[in-house]
């Protein structure tokens, strides 16, 4: 081994099982000094948002105590400059090797690049590695060598050329770090949000590795059997939750893909290779967004497809995106999807789209209005999937035939919340209605709404759109570009 002296930056990979760069630097080097360096002035626009620093905050504190159990610490520096920062940490150890876990966002690719070019000046050497996905985005292409625009075709490359699975153990045993090197506290980053309207957060969510390998093992037992159809209900608790956990790197893809084969093979449930298929598909989706953004840098911004560049949406809209807002549309599904989001940091996938559907088609408010507040409302807010999934909904993105796409929510409501629970549970104004009128209470008549003690616009709000004038009215406008 090389007595020298290696930096391990930890980004978006806050885990010690199954990461690329922290193997090869304690393979390579006798001591390792892991830092964490909080820059959000170098990810704008797109610094972390209110609910996902919150996460970020207990993911450090997870990340530092693993550490410490082993021996080490983690420093944690914060500024505007990170070239600068990592520069004078290798001046106080004597660091003379930088090893990271690559980023895929924009502002990150060209930052790291820069960062990259000005240690190499230095003789500082730089290592990268892929923690994050299956495939590095420029690995699948068409047979043209050009990037697919479509999921399908993409994800049958992918499984062709092979998901690789991982599950290298974490280090026993870390080089202790010279109490010379001083580290901010974790506190000073200033992550919690001053208004306490997160703290039901605690109780739902576990941030950290350990928290990212007890929830697969709970989905595997229990979930992952009807995953399939189980999914679509946001009544249940039919997915994995894992999103926030992949986000901040406490677990990766190739981990989750070898825990779900391991699963497998012990346990021999009926159906069960059907329903982790499907899962591991979902994981597909995250990998496209990947690949998106990474070909089409642009998106986060505008849409995929320039002929939406002049798309006729509402002028006039704050009235509405903060009725959506709020959950305050007196549309019981959209409502109830928006509730949970503010109070949890998180929304069931299948309410994601509906709500995101309402908003781009119904209130023709564009698309980049509804990313913003996710961005700044999930705990797993990701670049990638963020940008993916409201261009997909908004039909403006990677998709073979979206415009005529509009989810009905009372329809979507009576399908997928068979019983009115979830609707129920995030809107207890209406809970006593029965579930005839329960997703759309506007159709309620009077003698019963006075028998439930419900008075419609005082205790829960009128529908501020009408849906069957406004889905028509979508599709008039989406079919000229079509």
């Amino acid at each position: 081994m090389n007595p020298s002296t290696a930096i391990l930056w930890f980004r978006q990979d806050l885990r010690l099982t199954n990461n690329p760069a922290l193997t090869r630097a304690l393979a390579s080097h006798q001591y390792v000094i892991p830092v964490y360096i909080y820059a959000p002035c170098e990810s704008q626009p797109w610094a972390h948002g209110a609910a996902s620093r919150w996460w970020l905050h207990h993911s450090l504190e997870s990340l530092n105590k693993s550490l410490h159990e082993r021996g080490s610490r983690l420093i944690i520096r914060q500024g505007n400059d990170s070239l600068a920062i990592l520069k004078k940490l290798s001046e106080q150890s004597n660091a003379t090797h930088i090893y990271w876990n690559r980023l895929y966002e924009p502002a990150h690719i060209k930052r790291d690049k820069y960062i990259k070019q000005a240690l190499r000046a230095q003789s500082i050497s730089t290592h990268s590695f892929n923690s994050t996905l299956l495939n590095e985005p420029w690995q699948i292409t068409k047979a043209d060598g050009s990037p697919y625009k479509v999921f399908t075709p993409f994800w049958k490359a992918c499984v062709q050329s092979g998901l690789p699975m991982s599950e290298h153990l974490a280090p026993c045993v870390f080089p202790e770090i010279s109490s010379n090197i001083k580290s901010a506290k974790i506190e000073s980053l200033q992550l919690l949000p001053h208004i306490r309207w997160n703290m039901p957060f605690s109780s739902i969510w576990h941030p950290g590795e350990q928290g990212a390998q007890t929830h697969i093992e709970q989905f595997l037992s229990n979930a992952a059997t009807c995953y399939k159809n189980d999914r679509n209900h946001p009544d249940v608790t039919g997915t994995s939750m894992l999103s926030p956990h992949l986000h901040f790197g406490e677990i990766s893809p190739q981990q989750i893909i070898a825990k779900t084969n391991q699963h497998i093979n012990i346990n021999k449930q009926p159906g069960i290779i059907e329903n982790t298929d499907v899962f591991i598909r979902e994981i597909g989706w995250r990998e496209f967004a990947y690949y998106l953004l990474y070909h089409y840098p642009l998106t986060t911004e505008k849409a995929l497809h320039d002929k939406f560049s002049h798309f006729p949406w509402e002028k006039n809209y704050s009235q509405n995106l903060e009725a959506w807002q709020k959950g305050l549309t007196g549309i019981p599904l959209i409502d109830a999807g928006m509730r949970q989001l503010w109070h949890t940091g998180w929304m069931h996938n299948r309410v994601r789209m509906i709500v995101a559907s309402v908003l781009t088609k119904n209130m023709l408010i564009p698309w980049q209005e509804g990313a913003k507040w996710f961005w700044d409302t999930l705990v797993d807010a990701d670049l990638a999937n963020n940008t993916l999934g409201w261009q997909w909904t908004a039909g403006c993105g990677a998709d073979a035939a979206p415009y005529f796409r509009i989810f009905n929510p009372v329809i979507q409501s009576e399908k997928f919340d068979l019983q009115g629970k979830y609707i129920r549970q995030w809107i207890p104004e209406i809970a006593k209605l029965p579930n005839k009128y329960l997703y759309q209470p506007w159709s309620t008549p009077t003698s019963i709404m006075h028998e439930c003690a419900i008075k419609l616009g005082t205790d829960y709000p009128k529908p501020v759109i009408d849906l069957k004038e406004t889905r028509s009215r979508a599709l008039q406008k989406y079919s000229v570009i079509k």
